[in-house]
């Protein structure tokens, strides 16, 4: 049985996204505890994203597009311009900063996706790092591409660092049915991010999740649209606890409340400091301290 989960509208800087992940009724699939998809939405050459330094703990934010281009910058001196196509991956540990903002020089459409990994307690107080791939592996089906973001799908595995056993993938669907293999060890969902997607005779449209649940070893996905695109999530089930606050996951108010703390006194020995000229942001106090 299927679950068709509705996103909710939220603001990122100037941006209207929709938010899959987390839900009430859904907070992870695997390790993936946070999905935003933006746009598409045209842009001129200073519009877009424009998010200026943020922090972030325990977790690696996923940037992906299918339009446009985005400028990062962050507190290790990293400043990458991510294309379609393209993947950056920033794993944050015990604490790094970055800004998302326009390139200057694109006009045109943008769309794309930004996740969280959340990371495991082997890793999430490690040393912060950031990686970008130019190049992802693909794996041509029947009426489908996939092109693999992290982790494996029938065999063919990305570069990208990972710290759980997890999937991330964008399929392309043309017109007609695609049997996508699945590993039945991980829960899945699908994000649809462009056309209609037909499984077990339901629907779903862009601004809708499709959870699969666990133990599935392949899935049928149709569409009648001459291209359908979706993000497959996958993961073994997250079994550490997990507190997620504004840009921080945690494992409890003590250790969340203390990274804003910290944050709020501007200590760079923690988090560091983004070159740009966007202004920093502000994290509010956490609900139970207030």
């Amino acid at each position: 049985m299927v679950e068709v989960l509705d996103a909710r509208e939220a603001s990122v800087g100037s941006m209207l996204v929709q938010r899959a992940l987390p839900r009430r009724r859904r907070r992870t699939v695997g390790a993936w505890c946070f999905v935003d998809q933006f746009g598409p939405a045209t842009v001129d050459v200073d519009g877009g994203i424009d998010i200026g330094p943020h922090p972030h703990t325990g977790l690696q934010t996923v940037t992906y597009l299918t339009d446009g281009q985005v400028l990062h910058r962050d507190s290790l001196g990293s400043e990458q311009v991510i294309r379609p196509g393209q993947l950056n991956l920033m794993t944050a540990g015990n604490g790094v900063v970055h800004a998302e903002e326009p390139t200057g020089h694109y006009r045109g459409l943008l769309h794309g996706v930004q996740l969280w990994v959340a990371q495991p307690d082997a890793t999430r107080a490690g040393a912060a790092a950031f990686e970008h791939h130019a190049e992802l592996p693909q794996l041509e089906l029947p009426a489908a591409l996939v092109t693999v973001l992290v982790g494996e799908v029938a065999g063919t595995l990305s570069p990208a660092r990972r710290d759980t056993d997890h999937v991330g993938a964008e399929v392309l669907l043309r017109a007609g049915t695609t049997v996508l293999p699945l590993e039945p060890s991980q829960e899945h969902a699908l994000v649809v991010l462009d056309g209609v997607l037909v499984l077990d005779d339901r629907l779903a449209v862009p601004g809708q999740t499709v959870y699969l649940g666990i133990g599935r070893d392949e899935v049928v996905l149709a569409t009648a649209e001459p291209t359908t695109r979706v993000l497959l999530l996958g993961g073994t089930p997250f079994e550490e606890p997990l507190l997620m606050w504004w840009n921080f996951v945690g494992r409890s108010r003590e250790e969340v409340a203390e990274a804003q703390r910290q944050w709020a006194a501007d200590d760079r020995s923690r988090f560091g400091a983004v070159a740009t000229g966007l202004a920093r942001v502000p994290a509010p106090a956490p609900p139970w301290t207030r």
